[in-house]
């Protein structure tokens, strides 16, 4: 953890268990210490690739449904464009959304027959 980052290491430290000098401890006793470390933590994120924390991006994903399900009901929404911009796309720095995964049905019959292709043949 001090290779991937110490000056995070060194602020959660600090944080959690108010060591302000890490180096003046027993090397055994400091990886406890991180180890124990929330896993919201600065180092721990790091490590893990996170940019944010889980319960920010479960707020993000019910952001993202809540506002499609709104835009599905606007006139936009109905010819499938102007899809409004995902938060967690954003968040996590995914740059590949596909625009194109909305399909519009005029009846409930070509719903219907779409559904039944699926079904039977797969894509």
């Amino acid at each position: 953890m001090i290779a991937l980052d110490e000056d995070a290491l060194i602020c959660d430290l600090a944080e959690t268990y108010q060591i302000y000098d890490y180096k003046q401890l027993p090397a055994l006793r400091v990886a406890v210490f991180a180890y124990g470390l929330r896993d919201d933590s600065r180092i721990k994120m790091k490590a893990n690739g996170q940019t944010v924390t889980l319960d920010t991006l479960l707020l993000a994903g019910i952001s993202d449904r809540l506002s499609t399900l709104i835009w599905f009901q606007t006139s936009d929404g109905q010819k499938g464009k102007n899809r409004p911009t995902m938060l967690t796309s954003l968040l996590t720095n995914n740059k590949t959304e596909n625009k194109d995964d909305v399909l519009v049905f005029d009846s409930g019959e070509d719903f219907a027959k779409v559904r039944n292709q699926l079904i039977v043949g797969g894509e």
